[in-house]
């Protein structure tokens, strides 16, 4: 995997041999994005019972239960962990007539499908919401919703691409994306690698240019979306939602049928991680507030359904109301790119 932490002062990658690597990794954010962690965590599952000297395939998958449970408690809030985490389990569950070899080697090919379709709904939902964009666009994006947040292409910014890739002559303006810098540091690194134009803000000047009329459209990722639509993502989402409902501006969300949790029915029951104070009170490692200042420091928060202007999904793109319409989409065949 490349470590992303260390982005975009040194391309640098790292390998795991075991579990606890893994979920080290997903805990320190050396690899993030909803989707990316969930195809670490299947894989992850898979070098547990590789170096499991179970003998029978109960004992493994009794050890599977233990993996997960270490797995899932890197990061609360992103469902497709979970999601991710389950499906393996039920994998095994499913199979525990098999031989431990066997299953072994059944969760392996198990993850390599988890990572397969995640790519190829990327590139469904970039064809999808690629129907969005007009030639001549300005788009706002928060955070990293690029192919680092993926397996590849990516999710807000698999739209951006596919847009890019039909020709339309787009623009992107990132923000900075504060504590962690995931925009500038990691967006903007993608967007220059792929030769799409992009312009680097700071998260407070958002506001100056959606009321300058220089921002036509706003492209988000997703952690988690409610059965309503309430979309949980990265800490300062909702303030962009309403700047744009203030302004006028389409507000979108992009992000795969496995991070809709129809378990919850709205942002209200989304778990939100609280991380290390340091993030705050430190840039790069670097000291920028007084030492003993208290930190509150939520990574996520929620958008409420009323502020987004559809959803884009591998299956098609839903509008308001979203109980019905995403219920609708999770129920529907896959379809290619019209929506």
């Amino acid at each position: 995997m490349i470590d992303q932490s260390k982005l975009p002062l040194r391309e640098e990658f790292f390998e795991c041999e075991d579990h606890r690597c893994v979920a080290e990794a997903i805990k320190m954010m050396k690899i993030r994005g909803a989707p990316a962690i969930g195809v670490a965590a299947a894989f992850g599952i898979v070098l547990g019972v590789r170096n499991s000297s179970a003998g029978i395939s109960s004992e493994l998958i009794r050890e599977i239960e233990v993996i997960s449970e270490i797995l899932s408690k890197t990061r609360p809030t992103a469902v497709n962990l979970f999601w991710a985490i389950e499906r393996m389990k039920k994998v095994a569950l499913d199979s525990r007539n098999l031989g431990v070899e066997e299953l072994k080697s059944l969760l392996e090919r198990e993850a390599i499908s988890i990572a397969r379709e995640d790519a190829e709904t990327c590139r469904k939902m970039g064809a999808h919401g690629s129907t969005l964009i007009a030639d001549g666009d300005n788009i706002l994006t928060h955070c990293n919703a690029g192919a680092l947040a993926t397996t590849e292409y990516g999710t807000a910014l698999g739209v951006i691409r596919a847009a890019h890739e039909q020709g339309k002559k787009i623009h992107v303006y990132a923000d900075e994306t504060r504590p962690l810098l995931q925009g500038a540091r990691l967006t903007t690194w993608e967007l220059m690698k792929e030769g799409i134009p992009v312009t680097l803000i700071t998260d407070s000047m958002a506001g100056f240019l959606m009321s300058h009329g220089k921002v036509d459209k706003v492209l988000v990722g997703a952690d988690r979306i409610a059965s309503n639509g309430d979309t949980a993502n990265k800490v300062g989402t909702y303030t962009l939602a309403v700047l744009a409902r203030e302004n006028k501006i389409p507000f979108y969300v992009v992000a795969p049928m496995s991070t809709i949790d129809f378990n919850i029915s709205s942002g209200e029951e989304v778990v939100i991680e609280e991380r290390n104070s340091k993030e705050v009170t430190r840039i790069c490692g670097k000291k920028v507030a007084p030492e003993a200042v208290p930190v509150f420091n939520p990574a996520f928060d929620v958008t409420p359904n009323r502020y987004i202007t559809a959803i884009v999904t591998e299956r098609g793109i839903a509008r308001g109301p979203y109980a019905e319409s995403l219920r609708s989409l999770s129920s529907r065949q896959e379809t290619g790119g019209k929506s």
